[in-house]
């Protein structure tokens, strides 16, 4: 994967990136609604580093996430976790997660993982490899820090869908969309920083 470029080439693509202003929240075309949702992580706080494990530097899993109420009226619930650092077209999906409860709060870590045609707990969709699943932050070395933009939205709808791409989740939520949170978790390689430890108790709700 991307580790496996080299530093010479990640610097020369250094000002490379998909992009905030494509990420899915930023799609003026959704219709967001007006409500804000509190995401949160017990493993990082909101625009900090991400522990290694969550990585392709490390294990490579998911990492935890929690949430405030939803909007009244939520039918579902859709998480897209994706990379606008990337030096892509488009921001690099590393997560979709479509079909949870409007009763879940919080997803345990390790929990984005391959499941098929989904289950109680909802479906997880593909990433930008075309694979169910997380897809650990694997930024190429010497290329800066990457912001991992995880975009939590509810949904006045149930839409049927089973492992939903990008483009499928966008057109399915657009119109639709009662609230959304936004949490920021960042990596690079070949830099001074260190994993944090995060006390729960210390973290802030991630703006807006």
């Amino acid at each position: 994967m991307l580790e496996h470029v080299p530093g010479w080439l990640g610097n020369l693509l250094r000002n490379q990136r998909a992009g905030h202003e494509k990420l899915v929240i930023a799609d003026r075309g959704l219709g967001l609604g007006v409500e804000t949702i509190d995401l949160s992580s017990p493993s990082f706080a909101p625009g900090g580093r991400l522990p290694t494990r969550f990585t392709a530097d490390g294990e490579g899993v998911s990492p935890a996430l929690n949430w405030s109420e939803v909007p009244q009226g939520t039918a579902s619930i859709a998480l897209i976790v994706e990379d606008p650092d990337a030096p892509t077209p488009s921001p690099l999906v590393h997560a979709i997660l479509w079909g949870m409860s409007p009763d879940e709060r919080s997803l345990a870590e390790g929990a984005i993982v391959p499941d098929g045609a989904g289950g109680p707990h909802g479906d997880v969709g593909r990433n930008s490899y075309l694979r169910e699943g997380w897809l650990p932050p694997d930024p190429p070395t010497g290329h800066g820090e990457h912001d991992y933009v995880f975009q939590l939205f509810a949904l006045s709808q149930h839409p049927v869908l089973t492992n939903p791409g990008r483009s499928a989740f966008i057109k399915a939520i657009s119109g639709i969309v009662l609230g959304s949170g936004l949490l920021v978790g960042t990596y690079s390689r070949n830099d001074s920083a260190s994993d944090r430890s995060v006390n729960t108790s210390d973290l802030q709700p991630a703006p807006i």
